[in-house]
């Protein structure tokens, strides 16, 4: 039986994150972009479904390269709202190490739900807490990606320097480098996919310099290396831990980053803030991403990433949203907002636009992931798309329905086309019963919280 096309027809406004023209809309057939439509143009074979797009502004669909799905049992916790991170994590870890896998299940649907109805199609998960009893945690994240039909980039996280040793962790939430990289073999091994249409990939994720020892960074590494996947971590997220660096290992964090065999294109970064000139031209060089968490960096006072010098280095440059006890939200398309003002603060106005900043969140954040088949409309390209209506008192008198988006502050997307298939229609998850999953979630979180 022939694939069924659809036409996305007329779109009020479209980004394609390229300099092609899709202002009539595109075809989809069979997951895939098979077709983009100029003004007035008609597809060339007939289509079997239509959807008029006349009110939607039509993106592909974003992708969030940075999150701790988790932390959403922690947010707006009072004892550290006004902690910046080193204090911040102290205070956490005991509360953390109390996860279940129910609760992780729980934490990790409400995040994804949340990216998803913020227009998100791709989310990259940092989970580096394996306390007893949750030794299977990425499996279970696994399941609830696949449960709301979204992509995801599931990092193999670790910790392994606990305080006994002069990192930050408590001891009890620490694994040893064997379980951790017979684990992360495992992981790879079951559920990496690879080539278009990925929906479940995996990558090592060493959490940072001060909660992992040298050694694990290497294997990892090595491990990475010879199993074809990404590496990712935490680097120069504040000036503690620069300072950190120098005390433990007497190197800055990039010439601490090369010397673990880290300084290369497999490598992508959280916060990225606290670089020199010399070091955003080697991250340049060798290739390595930066995924820029403005929310978590005004959030915990950390700094602003350099942007405009790392991008003109040649380093991939993306979003995230982080942590949702540091941001405290999912939603990307806001983290777009945070990102076009935190950063015309430090570079001006004419040099950040709307379309400049909607390219990290699309384009960018593929290439931080390794992926060319998303975060583009393009013949051949998924068919990831997010669609935003404009009919909001808070659009009323805009006239650029793209700035509009960010400048008018659009946070949840009107429909969500994953591989083809609707996953938001009429700004609801099809099949996800909300006020059931935010009943239980909200228990779990005083559980974890209480102990």
């Amino acid at each position: 039986m022939a694939a069924t096309r659809i036409w996305i027809k007329n779109p009020l406004a479209v980004f394609t994150a390229n300099a092609q023209d899709a202002s009539g809309g595109l075809v989809v057939e069979d997951g895939r972009i098979v077709e983009l439509l100029g003004a007035g143009q008609q597809p060339t074979a007939p289509c079997q479904q239509t959807f008029d797009a006349r009110e939607h502004v039509l993106l592909p669909g974003l992708i969030n390269t940075h999150h701790h799905f988790y932390q959403t049992l922690t947010r707006a916790w009072a004892p550290v709202v006004n902690q910046p991170l080193f204090p911040w994590l102290k205070t956490l870890y005991p509360v953390w190490a109390r996860l279940t896998p129910e609760k992780l299940a729980l934490a990790s649907k409400v995040a994804l739900a949340e990216l998803l109805l913020s227009g998100c199609s791709t989310a990259a998960d940092h989970h580096y807490l394996f306390p007893g009893g949750l030794e299977q945690a990425i499996d279970v994240q696994v399941e609830v990606v696949r449960e709301l039909g979204m992509r995801a980039m599931l990092t193999r996280g670790s910790m392994s320097l606990g305080e006994a040793d002069g990192g930050l962790p408590p001891q009890h939430t620490v694994q040893s480098g064997e379980a951790i990289l017979a684990d992360s073999q495992r992981l790879v091994e079951r559920y990496h996919q690879r080539g278009d249409g990925a929906q479940i990939q995996i990558a090592l994720a060493p959490c940072s310099p001060f909660s992992v020892t040298q050694d694990i960074m290497r294997a990892s590494a090595e491990l990475a290396e010879q199993l074809g996947v990404r590496l990712h971590t935490h680097l120069a997220e504040t000036l503690d831990e620069e300072d950190f660096c120098l005390r433990q290992f007497g190197l800055r964090t990039v010439d601490y980053l090369d010397s673990v065999g880290w300084l290369g294109p497999r490598t992508w970064l959280a916060h990225g803030i606290h670089f020199n000139a010399e070091e955003i031209a080697r991250l340049g060089a060798a290739g390595t991403g930066i995924c820029h968490c403005p929310s978590s960096n005004m959030r915990l006072a950390s700094g602003i990433c350099p942007s405009v010098e790392l991008e003109a280095a040649g380093a991939p440059l993306g979003l995230g949203v982080d942590g949702s006890a540091s941001n405290d939200a999912s939603n990307l398309l806001l983290e777009a907002r945070q990102a076009l003002y935190i950063q015309r603060l430090r570079y001006g106005a004419e040099q950040i636009t709307p379309e400049r900043v909607l390219g990290w969140a699309t384009r960018g954040s593929a290439r931080l992931l390794g992926r060319d088949d998303i975060g583009e409309l393009a013949v051949g390209k998924q068919a990831d798309l997010a669609l935003f209506k404009l009919d909001e008192l808070r659009f009323s008198g805009s006239h650029d329905p793209l700035s509009a988006l960010l400048l008018c502050g659009a946070d949840r997307a009107d429909r969500m086309m994953i591989a083809g298939q609707w996953r938001v229609i009429d700004g609801q998850i099809e099949g996800l019963d909300v006020a059931q999953l935010i009943a239980d979630h909200r228990q779990a979180a005083r559980e974890l919280v209480n102990g």
